[in-house]
């Protein structure tokens, strides 16, 4: 089922009795329309108070395969951290932290000894979603994640839905099971808002929707018959009991505060 029409509901999340709610509580059995998926997976995060979800991503380029791991962790409103490490480095580890209690977030680079912290940059203020175009508007995430990263392209996937996916060509090929879970695949060729490198007719994205909540759960991009980049969920959890200390971090002793 290919797309009619460019989407821009990013930012038109429903307010029922006071509250902002996601406007779709499930899918209908079925393959839905692209339209009804992104209007589904923009209201992701309303779907669960907190979530445990681990990527693995892979990069293939002039340097060979790369490869990152990204635990996530949220807890509404507010509460998130994501770290994500280098697999096969020293003990030591080459990890970055970033943590947010929704005032304050705080980074650690392991491999350079140096964190930063600073208070929660404040989001422009006047701007309501039906005052503007559609694409003039952009998506009010519940608890923020760092941006332009996978961690808030997969669970904040309104964004890029509206800003890339909706730019090419989307369809439905069809379902997979992804971390355990039922997904959606969606396909899209040639996006126009993309990296000046990857602006070519064959480049291709491919995503997988977790047909429960919403979330991403796989990203492929490819530039004709080559994959440059996979990125998967491989532990799912919405609604995860996590400890207290989940959110807890100290700078380790020698490290350089920039701000």
């Amino acid at each position: 089922m290919a797309s009619t029409s460019a989407w821009d509901r990013a930012a038109l999340v429903p307010v029922r009795r006071g509250e902002k709610r996601a406007e779709v509580a499930a899918l209908p059995v079925g393959l839905p329309t692209v339209a009804e998926l992104f209007t589904f997976m923009r209201d992701a995060e309303r779907r669960f108070e907190t979530l445990k979800l681990r990527i693995d991503e892979r990069t293939y380029g002039a340097r060979g395969k790369q490869q990152v791991t990204m635990d996530i962790a949220v807890r509404h409103p507010g509460h998130a951290r994501v770290v994500t490490t280098e697999p096969g480095v020293k003990a030591a580890g080459r990890h970055e932290v970033w943590i947010s209690d929704g005032d304050v977030v705080r980074t650690y680079s392991a491999a350079h000894k140096l964190g930063t912290s600073r208070p929660v940059r404040n989001r422009p203020r006047g701007l309501e979603p039906r005052d503007y175009p559609g694409r003039s508007t952009v998506y009010e995430p519940i608890t923020a994640l760092p941006m332009e990263t996978l961690a808030e392209l997969f669970v904040h996937p309104a964004g890029y839905c509206q800003n890339v996916l909706a730019t090419g060509a989307c369809w439905i090929s069809g379902t997979d099971r992804i971390a355990g879970r039922e997904a959606i695949v969606v396909e899209c060729d040639h996006p126009r808002s993309v990296e000046r490198e990857v602006d070519r007719p064959d480049y291709h994205i491919q995503v997988a929707v977790d047909r429960l909540d919403g979330i991403v759960t796989r990203l492929v991009e490819s530039v004709g018959d080559e994959v440059t980049r996979v990125a998967e969920a491989t532990y799912v959890e919405p609604d995860a009991a996590l400890p207290a200390t989940t959110f807890d971090f100290e700078f380790p002793e020698g490290t350089t505060l920039l701000y």
